[in-house]
C-alpha cells in the first residue's frame, strides 16, 4: 500500500531577502508549497505582503501554515519581530517555527547577537514545535566588510578567522528542517573553511584586481576578544561546500 503524500505549507518570512530567495526557490524546486512574507507589494498569489513591525498582514500570511521558517530580520527589532509572529503562528494552530540564528550568539557580546540569543530563547519558551539553527557569517558580509578598505595604500584586518557560508548552502538545510521534524537547538552549520581576515581580504583584492599590503591589527575590547578566541566559529561543522573564492568568482 503506498503510504498517503501530505502537502506541507510553508511560510518563508523575508523571502524576497538574501537568505530567504535562495530558501524559496530551492524549496519550488523541490515542488513544495511555498508561500513568502514581504513588507513589498505582492507580485504573485505567493506573496502574502505584511510587516512584521506592525503586524500589519501577518495573520493572513501565516493561517493554514504547517511551517515558517523565519529569515526576517532587524538589527532594531530582531525580538520584537519574532514575538510578533509568534502570536500569530499561536493563533493559526501553532505550526512548526523554524528560526536563523548564528553561531556564538552566547559567546560574542555584541548588541545584534544578544538580541538573536535573546529571539532563541523566546522560541524555547513559546510552546511552538520550533527549530533554532545558527550559521556562520555569511560570504557577502564577509565580502561587505573587507572591501571597502581595500582602496586604502594599506590594508589593516582584525586578527581573527572567519568561517564564511553560502547561502545557498544554509538554504538546504533550512529546506530540511523545514520538512522535517522540530528538532530545538539544531547542530550548527559553518562554512567549509576557517580563514584568516588577512586570508579573506586577499582573495577579495584578488578578484577586484586591488592587491594591497595586508596588515593584521590586534583591536581592543571584549567583543573583538570574543571573535579573536574564535566564538562565532563552529569548526566541528563545516558542512558547506561552496568556498569563499567559489563565491566571489561568481559576482
Amino acid at each position: 500500500m503506498t503510504p498517503e503524500v501530505v502537502d506541507v505549507r510553508i511560510l518563508v518570512t523575508g523571502g524576497t531577502g538574501r537568505l530567504g530567495s535562495a530558501l524559496v526557490a530551492r524549496l519550488l524546486e523541490a515542488g513544495e508549497d511555498v508561500r513568502v512574507l514581504s513588507r513589498r507589494a505582492a507580485g504573485s498569489p505567493a506573496v502574502f505582503r505584511g510587516d512584521l513591525r506592525t503586524g500589519r498582514g501577518v495573520d493572513t500570511a501565516v493561517a493554514g501554515t504547517d511551517v515558517i521558517v523565519h529569515c526576517a530580520t532587524d538589527f532594531r527589532r530582531e525580538t520584537a519581530l519574532a514575538r510578533t509572529l509568534v502570536e500569530a503562528a499561536r493563533w493559526a494552530g501553532a505550526p512548526h517555527l523554524v528560526y536563523v540564528s548564528i553561531v556564538g550568539v552566547d559567546r560574542v557580546p555584541l548588541g545584534y547577537y544578544q538580541a538573536k540569543h535573546e529571539t532563541e530563547q523566546l522560541l524555547a519558551t513559546s510552546g511552538l514545535p520550533c527549530t533554532i539553527q545558527r550559521a556562520t557569517q555569511f560570504h557577502g558580509l564577509v565580502r561587505a566588510l573587507l572591501a571597502p578598505a581595500l582602496r586604502l595604500p594599506v590594508v589593516p584586518v582584525p586578527r581573527m578567522s572567519f568561517q564564511p557560508v553560502d547561502v545557498r548552502d544554509v538554504a538546504r538545510r533550512l529546506a530540511d528542517l523545514a520538512l522535517g521534524e522540530p528538532a530545538g537547538r539544531a547542530p550548527d552549520f559553518g562554512g567549509p573553511e576557517i580563514l584568516t581576515a588577512a586570508e579573506l581580504a586577499e582573495a577579495v583584492g584578488d578578484v577586484s584586481g586591488r592587491r594591497r599590503r595586508i596588515v593584521p591589527v590586534a583591536v581592543p575590547g571584549e567583543t573583538f576578544r570574543a571573535y579573536a578566541a574564535g566564538g562565532h566559529l563552529a569548526p566541528r561543522h563545516r558542512d558547506g561546500v561552496i568556498t569563499f573564492r567559489e563565491y566571489l568568482a561568481e559576482h
